[in-house]
This record gives C-alpha cells, sequence and structure tokens, in this order.
C-alpha cells in the first residue's frame, strides 16, 4: 500500500533525491536482507521493488538518456530506478567540460518520469559500500566495455557477480553528437540568438561580427518576405506581368503620339544648324569673293565647299583679246593667283 502511495507521487512531482525524506522512507521501507536475484526479479516474485541504479553524465538531457532510463526501469516487472550523477569536478577530470553545470543536470534527470531517486555528487566507479548504502539490487548500463585508469570496463565485476543489466544505445543521437551539430552550424545558431535578443557579448563575438550577422538577419528576412509575397499572390503574377507590359505599351505608343515621326524631323531641322555651331567652333573670316556657304541647307553644301571655283565660266566671259593675253600668262604660272585676277579685271 505504501508503495502503491509513493507510486503516484512520483509520476506527479519530480523524483527525489536520495538525502530528501521520500527517498530515505522508500530506503528504509526496502528489506535488503532479502536477496533479489536476476531470475525472481524477472518473474516477478522478488517480493519487493526491485532496486536498480544506473548512472552517468546526462549532459544536455535528451531522447537516448531518456530510452535508456525507460528501458532501465522496465528491465523487470517491478522496479524502483535510482539513477546516479556525477558533479562538474569529476566529469571536466574524467570526461571534458559539459555544457550543463551539476545543477542543471541533475534538475534534467529527476524529471523524467521514469526516475523514481536521484543521487548527486555519484562516484565515477561505484563500490560495494555504495552499493549497500542505496540497496542495489542491479545496475544498468549499455554492454559496451567502459573503461577508465585502473580497468578496461568498470562494469565487469557486476557483470561477475550477476549484477548488471544491459540497456541498449540509441544510435545517431549523443550530447557529442548535438555539440558537433552546434559547432558545424556555428553562424546559423550565432543568428538566431541575435535575432532572439542575446548581445555580442552574450555570444562572445565582436561588434563587428555581431554588425555583420544582425545585416545578413535583415538581408534574410527582407528574401523570406519577398517570397510569401509571390507565393501569395499566386495565379495573379501572371495577370500582373501582363497588365504592366500593356501599360508600358500604351506609354510608348502615348509618347510617339506626342512627338511623332513628322514633328521629331521638324526639331530637327530647325535646331541643326545650331548644333554644328554647338560642336565646331566658327572658322576665320573668308577673303572678299571667296565662296561661302549657303544658310539654308549646310548638309547638301557641306561638299561644294569643301572644292574651290571652277575657273572656266570666269575665262569664257572675258573677251577675245583678254583671252589672248590670259592664255599666255596662264600658260607661264602653274598656279592660280586671285591678286592676278584682280588685276586684271
Amino acid at each position: 500500500m505504501a508503495w502503491s502511495r509513493y507510486h503516484h507521487f512520483a509520476i506527479c512531482k519530480e523524483a527525489p533525491f536520495d538525502d530528501e525524506p521520500q527517498a530515505v522512507r522508500n530506503r528504509e521501507l526496502c528489506d535488503y536482507n532479502v536477496k533479489v536475484t536476476y531470475e525472481t526479479a524477472r518473474l516477478g516474485t522478488a517480493g519487493r521493488p526491485v532496486r536498480v541504479y544506473a548512472d552517468g553524465i546526462y549532459d544536455v538531457f535528451h531522447q537516448g538518456h531518456a530510452r535508456q532510463l525507460m528501458q532501465a526501469k522496465n528491465v523487470f516487472p517491478n522496479v524502483y530506478l535510482i539513477v546516479g550523477v556525477c558533479n562538474d569536478d569529476l566529469t571536466h577530470s574524467k570526461k571534458g567540460r559539459t555544457v550543463m553545470n551539476e545543477t542543471e543536470r541533475y534538475e534534467g534527470v529527476r524529471h523524467c518520469r521514469y526516475v523514481d531517486e536521484v543521487v548527486r555528487d555519484a562516484p565515477w566507479e561505484v563500490d560495494d559500500a555504495y552499493i549497500l548504502k542505496h540497496k542495489i539490487d542491479f545496475i544498468a548500463h549499455d554492454d559496451l566495455p567502459y573503461g577508465s585508469d585502473d580497468c578496461n570496463d568498470i562494469y565487469a565485476k557486476w557483470k561477475a557477480r550477476g549484477m548488471f543489466v544491459a540497456t541498449e544505445r540509441t544510435e545517431g543521437v549523443s550530447t557529442s553528437d548535438i555539440v558537433a551539430r552546434i559547432v558545424r552550424d556555428y553562424d546559423i545558431y550565432v543568428r538566431r540568438n541575435l535575432q532572439r535578443g542575446y548581445s555580442a557579448k552574450d555570444l562572445n563575438i565582436s561588434y563587428l561580427s555581431e554588425k555583420k550577422i544582425r545585416l545578413q538577419n535583415k538581408m534574410h528576412e527582407l528574401k523570406d518576405k519577398s517570397k510569401k509575397v509571390m507565393n501569395s499572390l499566386g495565379e495573379r503574377k501572371v495577370d500582373l506581368i501582363t497588365k504592366w507590359e500593356d501599360k508600358s505599351r500604351e506609354f510608348i505608343e502615348n509618347f510617339l503620339l506626342l512627338f511623332g515621326r513628322e514633328r521629331l524631323t521638324n526639331i530637327w531641322n530647325e535646331s541643326k544648324g545650331r548644333i554644328l555651331n554647338a560642336l565646331s567652333p566658327p572658322s576665320s573670316p573668308m577673303r572678299e569673293g571667296s565662296p561661302t556657304s549657303s544658310n539654308g541647307d549646310l548638309f547638301d553644301s557641306f561638299e561644294d565647299n569643301l572644292s574651290p571655283p571652277r575657273k572656266s565660266a570666269r575665262l569664257e566671259s572675258l573677251s577675245p583679246q583678254s583671252s589672248s593675253s590670259l592664255s599666255g600668262r596662264y600658260s607661264s604660272v602653274n598656279e592660280y593667283s586671285d591678286e592676278e585676277e584682280i588685276a586684271a579685271n
């Protein structure tokens, strides 16, 4: 009756520590003089709860830990499960630094539904005195050899005595695996925690790194919002693109109507003279009688202005006497001179 009342209590509340009154009472109620064999424990004929002990570090308590404790709780029909958790000093000296401190690890284990009692400051290797103090019938652990400085398997003695029950490890999950994931995805978790309000000091990163990561967060937020907007549009995306194309085509057509081909041609004809004057400075003053370009179409007369005027037309207009005298003069002169022409006239 007392056991059934405690069993209900354990399910509804966290497991007590070994020095708390409820744990002390349950230990006193156990008649340890009645030895429990593996066979009687398996058949459920021991006459009292079988006290099974499991120990470990239980850092970053995860489903692998919970599954191991569940197996230890169900290894026999009527089990009182005691779990020993090593403190920080011992753990750091044997296995290295933990993520959670000892208090956090104690609390994580005692809130597991399969645990009936928690022993703080548990030893790395249990001895006969420890077994007697806690009235332990069996030790539960995975069957792989667990070495130490003094021996290859710290559970070998209990295996030889028939006081060992094996549990199975959960493949693919361990505290080391979880830490490895965090290290591998370090940048992702830093951005995540900065977004949740942690400071650069909390995360042990520099000021510049913090600003860089916050900028990356903003860019990711903008990208996600853009995706959500486009996804929310759905089939309307095609309609919006079509409407945009129609509006752009309408704008171009209106522009051409306002500044059509004829209008643009007139503007060009009116302003091309000013454009040429702006691009090319005026030439030096021309001598009197020199050919000049027309003020009309500069493009049409440009080629004619490059060549000198023809002399034959002026020679034909002279009298016969002048022609003969000039012909003699030009026969001795290879180049035409404007000064001589003026003197002849």
